[in-house]
């Protein structure tokens, strides 16, 4: 058997080597087809397991940004853009603003009408300096006794511009703000500081009622605790987007308005307020909006508002100004303390996440974030991880050689650069659960 064998193989061979190779593209698709088969090796790595693939990863240090000039000399300087709370100052408090310019120019004029003032006053600054340090007050800051403070709660269906309207309030944008429904996930806090009154704003996720009257079950739970937290606010903002009640009006928004006007809680104070007033052509139809819900007697008043172009907003922001009670303020005036700071860089890139991606893939992310460091040369390393649940999903949010996730990181890291006033080192890493 073994003579004939060998035999069999003498024959083979002599007959390839003699027969010409007609057709070599036989070859070639065998072994494409054989190398197709193999298993795949850019596997995503998951979280407990090694570092991703270079696609599936932002460093913004990659990318020349321009950012601002090192802060690290910097002292005690806001660490917001002054762009976004110049907008605040020019639309809510045009008139207080040229005063405070106008003040500006008389006491530069008095400094200089003579010597014998200047020395007065560097003496009185200098019997302040000697005075107790609880008795000096910066620019800025207020005297805890005399601070007036009021806690805003801001409710409503999905997509009804309570987050544009807590970042206009606010000057900076401190919730993510987009077209699609379910947007804000979490409670979210804003400050307003002016004067010797703080106003603290917190937006909450959209609500619903059903036919029987109750809330919808959020399998994350983020609707029954905005639920749970209406009743401890000091004034009450109950909005709803008044152009699609005109052309597509929705039982369950109109059950919902219903019901928080229906009974008057008398340690809270509830405003109506019809917002995207500017996308109605016809003023008119919004006097029958507010005929409609006007005999609710929770109400104590109703403002037609745009949050987006801030119209009418001037109205609504002096009347929460009034409604400020003596308290010590909750926050600090002056700078964003780190916790507010850390959800501003999550929610920059959530909605740069929800404006590229699009679907049911954003909603399905877990969006952690793993490091927040302060670096010597005073710039900020933040480091977070989104994770998807399947591996499709996982592709999409990378995309081809990481062009979406690059430029998900490219445009939130520029956000944040404005936001924060300094250098912002983002690292963005797509991990499969």
């Amino acid at each position: 058997m073994k003579a004939f064998r060998s035999l069999r193989i003498l024959i083979s061979t002599s007959r390839t080597a003699t027969t010409p190779r007609c057709k070599p593209h036989l070859t070639h698709t065998f072994l494409r087809r054989f190398y197709s088969a193999q298993p795949n090796l850019d596997e995503p790595t998951s979280v407990n397991g090694d570092e991703p693939t270079g696609d599936s990863v932002f460093d913004s240090s990659q990318y020349s940004i321009p950012g601002t000039e090192d802060s690290s000399k910097k002292q005690k300087q806001p660490n917001w853009d002054k762009g976004y709370r110049e907008r605040v100052q020019r639309e809510l408090f045009p008139e207080e603003k040229g005063k405070s310019k106008s003040t500006e120019e008389d006491s530069s004029e008095e400094e200089d009408e003579s010597i014998d003032r200047s020395r007065i006053l560097a003496k009185a600054l200098l019997e302040a300096a000697l005075d107790s340090a609880d008795d000096e007050l910066g620019e800025g800051e207020v005297r805890e006794e005399d601070q007036k403070s009021l806690n805003v709660g801001i409710i409503g269906p999905p997509n009804a511009g309570k987050s544009s309207l807590t970042n206009f309030m606010v000057g900076t944008k401190v919730a993510a703000a987009s077209r699609k429904t379910n947007t804000t996930t979490h409670e979210v806090l804003g400050v307003l500081t002016k004067g010797d009154t703080q106003v603290c704003f917190f937006d909450t996720p959209g609500l619903m009622l059903k036919k029987s009257g109750y809330g919808y079950k959020d399998i994350k739970a983020r609707v029954q605790n905005a639920w749970t937290s209406v009743d401890l606010f000091d004034v009450l903002i109950v909005m709803f987007d008044v152009h699609r009640h005109l052309t597509c009006p929705d039982s369950r928004v109109v059950r919902l308005i219903t019901y928080m006007g229906e009974e008057a809680n008398p340690k809270q104070k509830r405003i109506l307020c019809m917002n995207k007033v500017d996308l109605v052509e016809k003023k008119k139809d919004l006097l029958k909006v507010a005929e409609e819900f006007q005999d609710l007697p929770a109400y104590e008043r109703y403002f037609m508002i745009s949050g987006l172009k801030g119209s009418g907003v001037k109205d609504l922001s002096q009347y929460l100004m009034d409604q400020a009670v003596k308290k010590p303020w909750e926050e600090d005036p002056f700078t964003m303390s780190e916790e507010v700071m850390k959800n501003i860089s999550l929610e920059v890139v959530r909605e740069r996440l929800l404006d590229h991606v699009h679907q049911e893939v954003p909603y399905g992310v877990e969006h952690r974030l793993v490091d927040w460091r302060e670096q010597r040369d005073g710039s900020l390393r933040i480091e977070q991880h989104l994770i998807t649940p399947k591996l499709s999903q996982r592709k999409i949010l990378v995309g081809k050689g990481g062009a979406k996730i690059g430029r998900i990181g490219i445009e939130a890291n520029e956000e944040l650069r404005r936001i924060m006033n300094r250098k912002v080192h983002l690292i963005l890493k797509v991990l499969l659960k």
